[in-house]
Formats: C-alpha cells, structure tokens, sequence
C-alpha cells in the first residue's frame, strides 16, 4: 500500500519520478556525454583552482561530491556542474582581502564560502525567491562577464611569464600595475611554454570545438616538461598533487569569518542563480521539458552545501562544458555522476602525473577560458536594439573595473533599476486617432490614416499608473505645454494599457479630473481593467466621477460625449 510519505520525497527528488524509466539508450548518452564533460573538466578545475588561489587538486575535489549531489533534486537534465572561471575570480577578489591565497587559512575560507553559499542558495529556494535573477539583467550580465574576463586573463600575466604577481587592489589598475611589475622579469622558457600552449588551444578551438583543447594541452606540456626536464630550468610546475579523496569536515565557522565573507557569498550566489537558472531554463526549452527555477536552487545549494563539507571551493553550471555534454548526448543529470567517476579515477591513480605540468599552460588555460566570455555580437545587439542597454553594459564594465567585480555588479544592478524607474516615470503615452470605417483607435504617428477629433483628445497611457509617474502624467494633462489645446472639450484615456494604479496615482487623478472640470473639459476612462476598476471603486471615484465617466471602449465613449456635444462645422466620424 503506498504511503503519504512518498508522493512529498518524489516532489523534492526528481531523481525519483525518471529513474524507474531510465533505459540503455539513456545510459549510453550520458555515459559518453559525462566522460566527455570530464575530459574537458579535469584540467579546467585544475586551472580554475589555480586562479582561485588554491592549490590544483582543490579543482578535482569540487568536481567529486558536488556531482553527485546534484542530480538528486534537479530539473534540469543538460547542465553541466564544477567550477567556473567566473565563480573562481570572484571567490579569490572576496577572500584575498581576508586571508594569503594558498594558505591553510585561505584554503578554509574558501571552502566555508562553499558552505555559506549553498546554504543561502537553500534558503532562496525555499523562499520561493529566484525571481531575484531578474536583478542581472542581460546588460549588466554581458558588461560584467566581459570584465570578468578582463580581470581573468589580466591576472594570469604573471603566471604566463614565469613571475608572481603582487596584486595590490581589487581594481582592474591594480591588477595591470602588477602586470606591468612583473613584465621585466619575465621567464623566457615559461613565456615559450605559455604562448605555445595559448597558440595550440585557440588553434584547436578554431579547428573544432569537439576537440578536447586542453586536455591536450595539458597532456603535450606535462610529457615535454617531463622529458626536457624544463623545472630543473627554472620553469614553474604545478608539482606534487596528493592523491586520495577529499576528508568529510565541518568547516571552521567563526561569526568574524561569516561576516567577512558575506558580501563575497551574497555576490557569488546571485551570480549562480543567474548561470543555474538561464542555463536551465535555455536546455529545458529546447529539449521540451519543464524547469523549476526555486527547486535548481535548492539542487545548487544542496550541491554548494556538500562542497563545504568536502574540501572544495563553490560550484557552479558551466556554459561551455553543458553545451560540450549536450551535443555529446547527455541526456539526464546522470551524466554528472559519470564525470564524477572519471574524476575520482584522476584522483586515485593519475594525480602524479600533473606533477611535471607547467603553471604557465594552465595559465595560457585560464587566459584561453576567458577570452571566450568576450562576446563583441553580444554588444553590438544590445547598442542596435535598445541604446539604453548598451549604455547599461557600458556602465557596469566601467564600474567593475573601476572598483572591482562585487562593486561593479552592485552599480550595474544599481543603474539598472534607475533606469527602469525612469522608464516607468516617464511612460510612452500616444495620441490615439480612430480608423476610418472601424471602431479601432491606434496612434496618430505610427497611423497617419487615423482621424483625430478636434474637440475630443484621446490619448493611451503605456504603463501602470503610479507614484513614480503620476506628476509626469498629471503635467501632460494640466500644463500648458501638454497635448491638451485651447479647443479640447474632453479627454477620453484609454486604459485597456494600464495594469495596476496605486493610491498615489488614485489622488492624481482625482485632481487631474477636478481641475479639467473647472476648466470645462469632461475626463472620460475607457476600458478599465477589472483589477483597476476594484481599485477606484474602493478609492470612491466612481462615485465621485460618475458612472457615466466611465466605459468599455474608447469608441463608446466618443459616442457618448459626440451624442450630448454634437458637432456643428466639423465632421462627423461615424
């Protein structure tokens, strides 16, 4: 007999509702899409770690538990989790201000960051708050990106050349000063391994995108520094990576260390929601299944959580690597589970043989992963569809760079809510005119054909009416200079456009309706919404107004006022 039990562990455990129907064609998919991913994702988390501030393996451990945490709660079955170069940025600008990158400090703080931001990721689900993506617009994500990358590439100048850089700053300037420091000490064989292996990866990536780059950048540098013994010149090697997986530990929690590092978790976390859940909801509408954006949340935190306890920095979905599985043929979240397995066989037997691996290829790695998030059709899209977006993406990369990528995320957000606050304060209003030979009333300016009444203005308003508009929209229809003229006799506004009035704009329009009365125009509404009917009728004005203020369309309404006011020297519409 099935109990109540069940029903609620199959909402929570996706895993549950697909597995009992999980066939070979599936398995075959994900068993060549996950080994896939893995190839790709073995020398990226080596790398990513790397730029993190931490040492190599610390990559390979997230890419371990994380991977098999994920897929429990899921909805999407195309996303591909680890670290991300992004992410990896961001957690070394946040905990470098606290602690030395590579300490046994630094290290876990790192992984107490990893626990702090599944937990709020949880907490967001459980919420119900992943609207809060909405914050990261496209601009602000393609301005920010793109300064990630800057960032990225910048800060592996050192590394590239054979020399370590002393960043002072958490500004774009400060990290090139420090570039330029390092620049006249610069490691001729480390410069020579480093430019090779950038040359081989964009080569590679223009040739196929299937190729697995770096893989094999990482196998041909680690064979030659091997055989040319190229660290016995001077040449940086990633060294002795431990083998053996990562120990279950509850991170030091301190309430000086949470405090410190929340503005870092805040940051990170918004920035996942927005990779989890546009990544999510782009593969579930190409493939045809549903998403449940809180419940990714709750998988990501869950995922996030787990690396806390395991020794790993924060994990992420990761454009590049989910399209790789996709066109693998991924086709469930098992396939994380399977890059997870090649993961733990790097970890238990392959680990010595990185030992030989330039620091400079894993840089030429990381410069080559960031170069990729640059995307110049992003930007002339956004300056040709909607200048203000433009401008928007142009604002957010200035100020990340300019102050450093939390702060530069915060003015992007910042600028964009101003700028939809202007929008909204300044709504598009048209002046309507009706079509010959129709009931229809379209705008006089896009429909030179529509035939405007002389004495009847009829205007429709773009927008919810609110506090942040109302004194615009109480101007154009009182102040001289409005579309109001001396021979207006009425006012007809068509508000089939307006969603939602507040008490605000509820007052406004009262005395909009007042004033025009003294001054002998009637004020007539059309096509009111219900919920916006319920909102005048509790505000009273349609007692104070009159129910004859007020009809279905704006056609009625002409006809209304055209039967009490008939014309006498113009023509008649109808």
């Amino acid at each position: 007999m099935r109990t109540r039990a069940r029903p609620g562990i199959r909402r929570y455990f996706t895993i549950l509702r697909w597995l009992p129907q999980y066939n070979l064609r599936q398995f075959g998919g994900d068993l060549t899409g996950g080994v896939t991913v893995a190839v790709m994702l073995v020398p990226q988390a080596m790398a990513y770690a790397v730029l993190a501030g931490l040492p190599a393996v610390y990559g390979l451990y997230a890419s371990l538990v994380p991977l098999l945490i994920y897929p429990l709660t899921a909805t999407s079955r195309h996303v591909a989790l680890g670290v991300t170069a992004i992410d990896m940025i961001v957690v070394a600008a946040g905990v470098t201000l606290v602690a030395t990158p590579g300490t046994p400090e630094y290290i876990a703080l790192v992984v107490l960051l990893s626990l702090m931001v599944g937990v709020l990721q949880i907490c967001f689900g459980l919420l119900r708050l992943g609207f809060v993506v909405n914050l990261l617009s496209t601009p602000v994500v393609t301005g920010f990106m793109t300064a990630a990358a800057l960032f990225i590439a910048a800060s592996q100048i050192g590394t590239f050349v054979g020399a370590p850089m002393d960043i002072r700053g958490n500004t774009f300037a400060a990290v090139l000063a420090a570039a330029a420091r390092v620049v006249p000490e610069t490691n001729g064989l480390a410069l020579a391994v480093g430019g090779g292996s950038l040359a081989a990866l964009l080569g590679m990536r223009l040739l196929s995108r299937r190729i697995p780059a770096a893989l094999v950048v990482v196998v041909v540098a680690t064979v030659l520094a091997w055989k040319l013994q190229w660290g016995s010149s001077g040449l940086s090697t990633v060294g002795i990576v431990p083998s053996g997986l990562p120990s279950l530990a509850l991170p030091a929690i301190t309430t000086g260390n949470l405090s410190a590092l929340l503005p870092t978790a805040l940051t990170l976390a918004l920035i996942q929601i927005m990779t989890i859940i546009s990544l999510a909801r782009m593969y579930g509408g190409k493939h045809g299944y549903p998403i449940r954006g809180n419940r990714e949340l709750i998988s990501m935190g869950a995922a996030n959580v787990s690396a806390g306890f395991f020794q790993s920095p924060p994990v992420s979905g990761s454009l590049s690597r989910s399209a790789v599985g996709e066109q693998a043929g991924v086709q469930t979240p098992l396939a994380n589970v399977f890059a997870s397995a090649v993961v733990l066989l790097t970890l238990l037997f392959i680990t010595p043989a990185f030992m030989h691996l330039p620091m400079a290829s894993l840089a030429a790695i990381i410069i080559a992963a960031s170069l990729s998030l640059i995307n110049i059709a992003d930007w002339r899209r956004l300056a040709r569809i909607k200048r203000v977006d433009g401008l928007l993406a142009g604002v957010t990369l200035a100020g990340t760079l300019a102050f450093g990528l939390r702060e530069g995320l915060l003015i992007g957000v910042a600028a964009s809510v101003v700028a939809i606050m202007y929008r909204i304060s300044r709504p598009n209003v048209a002046i309507l005119g009706k079509l010959p030979g129709t009931r229809s009333f379209r705008s006089v300016k896009r429909y030179p054909q529509a035939e405007a009444h002389e004495d009847v203005l009829v205007i429709r308003i773009d927008a919810s009416f609110s506090f942040a508009n109302a004194d615009f929209l109480r101007d154009l229809l009182l102040e001289g200079d409005g579309p109001v003229g001396d021979e207006t006799r009425a006012i007809i506004i068509d508000a089939s456009s307006i969603n939602d009035l507040d008490t605000t704009a509820v007052g406004v329009l009262q005395f909009v309706g007042d004033t025009l009365n003294r001054r002998g125009v009637k004020l007539f509404l059309a096509g009111v919404k219900g919920p916006v009917e319920d909102t005048l009728r509790l505000a009273g004005l349609y007692d104070h107004f009159g129910e004859e203020a007020f009809f279905l369309s704006p056609h009625r309404a002409l006809d209304a006022y055209l039967a009490e006011n008939p014309p006498t020297d113009k023509p008649n519409l109808e």
